[in-house]
């Protein structure tokens, strides 16, 4: 299935099923589910990078156990726009996660998302610890949030 805009992500089946925003690190893979209505996003967990085929499958489990219809994966565009290095590995993995399952998914522009969710953590005078732990699953929530507040209204 081709990479799809997040408009068609929301107009996907009919039965009820979410969708699961992707933060990718280098280091970490942070995790928010929508609801099955597809309009709150709410942060899900973080997954410690190793290998590919570990982490995939960890990505499928987590699919597959919260019936999960696509995916919303944050796209680290530069601040001018242009896609660079961490751009072209992220579309690879979403390339290569298509390839093991055939599945909707979208590419979300990040820029900021971790910015504005340290902001939030700081405002809310969040341990250094404490940021470090949760950053990248409210990322993952605020890269999904974000695509389901521009998706048109979905039909019952």
């Amino acid at each position: 299935m081709p990479v799809l805009s997040v408009a068609v992500l929301k107009s996907g089946p009919t039965r009820d099923q979410r969708l699961l925003g992707l933060d990718l690190g280098s280091k970490t893979i942070g995790l928010a589910l929508s609801d099955v209505s597809r309009t709150v996003a709410s942060p899900l967990y973080t997954i410690a990078r190793t290998k590919f085929t570990k982490d995939v499958k960890e990505l499928l489990d987590v699919i597959d156990s919260k019936d999960v219809y696509g995916l919303v994966i944050g796209l680290p565009v530069s601040m001018d726009g242009t896609e660079g290095p961490r751009c072209q590995s992220v579309r690879q993995f979403g390339a290569s996660l298509l390839a093991i399952r055939d599945m909707p998914v979208a590419f979300w522009d990040e820029r900021l998302s971790t910015a504005a969710v340290t902001r939030t953590l700081l405002e809310a005078d969040a341990s250094r610890k404490r940021r470090s732990e949760v950053v990248d699953k409210m990322a993952a929530a605020y890269i999904l949030q974000g695509a389901l507040d521009v998706m048109p209204a979905r039909e019952q």
